[in-house]
């Protein structure tokens, strides 16, 4: 099918959620690079949303999820499976996890770590402590527990009344938190880095003073690493970065670096809330979404990705830096490693974004004035090179040759 029919099938067919699309469908990807219907090559700093951390059709994910496929795709967790077993430990001995329960996606990871910091009181007989406190501008997932978590308007409106006793209080603002917190309040979840709203880090004070303040008020600490996890920010887990560690955490995109795959992890005397019966997922687990993300955790230390991340995430941020000094319209450049959000003081996200793709070069857009990039760990300083090159001229042609 060409790029015409495809977007007429969608559009009779297809609910239509994400309205008029980028126009551009995908045959196949390699590495950094996505190719199109009609036979483009794109240069992929989204990757998939943080999702292709290996890039695209990389072997050694390619060939697990293929061996696994020929074997057994689906048995369901009434019964032992190895890969689930296996990937478990692989999470736990690689953080501060002692146990870990699988989900098909980071909402459901994120509705996992609610139910479970909810059964964790309830089981201490503390039943009126089920109230949860989250952040502006945070994103959460799209079930109605994890839409009422997200701190943004726009997404919980069309789904009111909201599930209760969830509240969001302005990131680094300790006192409008501490005001937040009360007798029943029984998790503060937050992401390290929020991703959706354009790349956001909490500051290390802040993350430290929560840490301290769920110890005193006997608070479970989630912290929703679905995006800046695996590798994304130049360590494995975001909360390397500050010296801290949650009660609970959650992962999903680059965890199956593809394959549908999420993770709610959490320490021993939190996880054994759940009994028998408390918690479960036909699909999550399965043999074939394990298989893909002990593949990925094999990629990610056998080709020291988040070595590499770290690196080029220094190297593109300079890059970046440097086109800010040029172009007085880059007010922001911030993140870490390679989760990095560029903040212009004009409303031409978007246009960039367009202009970019009309180059080839793919990236994200949050609102008016924020652009994102997230590219798969494996980006090369020649990738960054061509993408800070096209979007310097992109500047230029936007500006009409007016530097900063």
């Amino acid at each position: 099918m060409n790029l015409n029919e495809i977007i007429q099938k969608d559009k009779m067919y297809f609910m239509n959620t994400f309205g008029n699309r980028t126009p551009v469908a995908f045959n196949y990807g390699r590495g950094m690079y996505l190719y199109s219907t009609d036979n483009r090559q794109f240069l992929d700093f989204m990757g998939g949303i943080a999702v292709s951390a290996l890039g695209h059709s990389h072997p050694l994910l390619v060939d697990a999820i293929s061996e696994q496929a020929r074997k057994l795709i689906h048995c369901s967790s009434l019964y032992y499976i190895e890969s689930q077993a296996k990937l478990a430990e692989v999470i736990c001995k690689a953080s501060c996890a002692d146990k870990v329960f699988f989900s098909n996606s980071g909402a459901e990871a994120n509705e996992g770590a609610i139910k479970l910091a909810r059964m964790y009181h309830r089981k201490k007989g503390n039943e009126d402590k089920f109230e949860i406190v989250t952040l502006e501008n945070s994103f959460h997932g799209r079930t109605l527990a994890t839409i009422a978590a997200t701190g943004q308007d726009k997404y919980q409106k069309p789904y009111n009344p909201l599930t209760p006793k969830f509240k969001s209080v302005p990131m680094d603002n300790m006192a409008a938190l501490e005001a937040a917190v009360n007798e029943n309040t029984c998790a503060i979840m937050l992401e390290p880095i929020q991703g959706e709203s354009g790349v956001n880090p909490v500051s290390l004070d802040y993350i430290k003073s929560v840490r301290n303040l769920c110890y005193e008020k006997d608070i479970v600490l989630i912290f929703d690493e679905v995006q800046c996890g695996m590798g994304r920010t130049g360590k494995l887990f975001a909360y390397e970065h500050f010296g801290v560690e949650p009660d609970i955490f959650t992962l999903a995109k680059a965890l199956g670096g593809g394959f549908p795959i999420g993770a709610l992890c959490a320490k021993d005397y939190v996880a054994s809330a759940f009994s028998p019966g408390d918690h479960g997922s036909t699909f999550g687990g399965n043999p074939l979404a394990c298989e893909a993300g002990l593949a990925v955790f094999r990629a990610i230390k056998e080709e020291y990705l988040v070595e590499n991340c770290e690196r080029m995430g220094l190297y593109l941020i300079g890059k970046l830096n440097a086109l800010k000094m040029k172009f007085g319209i880059v007010s922001e450049v911030r993140g870490s490693g390679l989760m990095i959000g560029i903040e212009f003081n004009s409303d031409i996200a978007v246009e960039v974004k367009d202009k970019l793709f009309d180059r080839n070069i793919l990236i994200g857009s949050v609102k008016t004035k924020i652009i994102r990039l997230l590219p798969p760990l494996i980006v090369s300083k020649e990738h960054i090179d061509t993408l800070c090159s096209n979007l310097g001229e992109v500047l230029h042609e936007i500006t009409g040759g007016h530097s900063g």
